[in-house]
């Protein structure tokens, strides 16, 4: 029987969370903190990381984490952690750290106690960074919490700060030609807050990659379209392809969601979207 997450929390526990996450904001770093990060083709580069949290369908609280890690540059699965879960929290608009975060945290500390050979020296996230209602989306969190380089990379714009996804937004990504093309996210406060990109030659809709923590924006544009064999980072497409394939394998094909590698299965998430927030329909990503 498909259980259901709790409702919206009460506003205490909304207060506790946007403290939190303004004390845990004054500790992002968005500079390159190691050498790999400002050398043009990341020499030293060696892993590559990618989380993601799936959902089984019409379960808002049976989930499975997973953590893969990647070699560099060859982009080819060195060591993969997936495991089913359950969540408390329910899902509400900007606070999707607080959901999902705890799991993936645990997956990292999981792995820097069994393998440490194989701990990542970034993590790709999907979700946002630093683009974020209050400057602090699951990528910043997930980074500072681990003390890992993460990316946020999102696959539809979060439309804070003045940004829209209005004509003149949609004119800029027609004039990106090529892969690794890319146009600042202004927004009305004058602050750059990300970055859409074209990561592959034949993708029509760009992804919007913001810092998460300890790696120029620069930089994480640059890793990204470099980790792109199609439209998604592969470190994060092949968290989400081999989670989904954990649910089929754990729960059997009744059990789980009739899954695609390349579809999103975000829409899961129970939404509870503040008045005014941009939220996204079913089969798309939400708000992190």
């Amino acid at each position: 029987m498909a259980r259901k997450a709790a409702g919206r929390p009460q506003e205490e526990t909304l207060s506790l969370w946007k403290r939190e996450q303004a004390l845990l904001k004054t500790l992002v770093v968005d500079r390159d903190t190691e050498a790999w990060q400002r050398d043009l083709a990341f020499s030293g580069l060696q892993r590559v990381g990618g989380v993601d949290v799936s959902f089984v369908k019409g379960d808002s609280v049976s989930a499975c984490a997973s953590l893969v890690v990647l070699s560099y540059p060859e982009l080819e699965v060195m060591y993969e952690d997936c495991r089913m879960v359950s969540l408390t929290a329910p899902y509400v608009s900007g606070f999707l750290a607080f959901r999902e975060v705890p799991f993936l945290v645990d997956a990292v500390q999981q792995l820097r106690e069994k393998e440490p050979r194989l701990m990542p020296q970034v993590l790709f996230v999907d979700g946002n960074g630093v683009l974020h209602h209050r400057g602090f989306g699951v990528a910043c969190h997930l980074g500072v919490l681990t003390d890992l380089p993460c990316i946020g990379v999102a696959k539809k714009l979060l439309q804070v700060d003045g940004l829209e996804n209005n004509a003149l937004h949609k004119e800029k990504i027609r004039l990106l030609k090529g892969g690794g093309d890319s146009f600042p996210l202004m927004g009305g406060s004058g602050t750059v807050l990300g970055m859409a990109l074209k990561s592959h030659d034949h993708s029509t809709k760009p992804l919007y990659v913001s810092v998460g923590h300890k790696m120029s924006l620069e930089a994480a544009v640059r890793l990204t379209h470099g980790c792109c064999k199609f439209r998604i980072p592969e470190p994060v497409r092949q968290a989400d392809i081999r989670s989904r394939d954990y649910i089929r394998r754990t729960l059997g094909v009744q059990g789980a969601p009739a899954l695609r590698p390349e579809r999103s299965k975000k829409a899961q998430r129970p939404k509870a979207c503040p008045q005014g927030a941009s939220e996204e329909p079913a089969d798309l990503e939400i708000i992190h």
